[in-house]
């Protein structure tokens, strides 16, 4: 093994070590652990990222200059690597469409704006938003497998409440709709994530819109539904 890979020798390894330098290096100890799975994480989404949302353990730990065995140190299967490159990526996409929202001015243009950072941060790297979301077939199911999904679940949770919200404000003056917005969120998670997946996995061509195009189409669904489309089709 390279040296650079060896675990630091856990603390109050050798005897008669008084109790404060125990508890410093241990300390370091945990410092460089945490560390050296940062640089993990980092190294795991650039390899993603250029490799592809299949890459296997070995391929990640290939173009990370170390051994797969280094990484399931770390992250215990692939599933963990997912997880713990997710909860980066997503607490990230996260604040990014927080922020979005807190900027917006109306209920509508905060829909937007959630959506549209959505679509965004997903087009920046779609190898690492589907390594992140799904499991990659051929690899052995985690132990852990709804723990596997955490990150993901979580995410959407937060982002059904932040679109909830503008749908409160805009229903506040409307008595005896609150059980009726309770179902909405996760109804209009299901739309935002189902179409801008499809979206992402569509390939290029003049029929694709543009990222702001399909955020405002999706915003419309949202607000209107199809039935704007609907009126404008011949009467049987």
């Amino acid at each position: 093994m390279n040296i650079l890979e060896a675990e630091p020798a856990a603390p109050g390894a050798s005897s008669g070590t008084p109790g404060a330098a125990v508890d410093g290096r241990a300390s370091r100890w945990q410092s460089h652990r945490e560390e050296r799975r940062r640089e993990l994480i980092k190294s795991a989404r650039r390899a993603v990222h250029a490799l592809g949302s299949e890459a296997s353990m070995e391929d990640i730990a290939a173009a990370a200059g170390t051994s797969k065995s280094v990484f399931y140190r770390y992250f215990g299967d692939k599933a963990g690597l997912q997880q713990a490159v997710g909860e980066v990526v997503l607490n990230q996409m996260q604040r990014r469409i927080g922020e979005a929202a807190q900027a917006a001015q109306t209920p509508r243009e905060g829909l937007y704006a959630m959506v549209s950072a959505y679509l965004q941060m997903a087009e920046t790297s779609p190898n690492v938003y589907t390594f992140v979301t799904r499991s990659a077939p051929g690899e052995p199911e985690s132990q852990n497998g709804p723990a596997a999904a955490g990150a993901l679940g979580h995410f959407f949770d937060a982002i059904s409440e932040m679109i909830a919200v503008p749908m409160r404000q805009q229903l506040s003056a409307a008595p005896g709709k609150e059980a009726v917005i309770g179902y909405w969120p996760n109804a209009a998670i299901g739309l935002v994530r189902n179409a801008g997946e499809q979206w992402l996995a569509s390939p290029a061509s003049p029929a694709k819109p543009g990222q702001e195009a399909m955020a405002r189409q999706i915003t419309d669904w949202l607000c209107f539904g199809i039935a704007p489309e609907l009126s404008d089709l011949p009467s049987p």
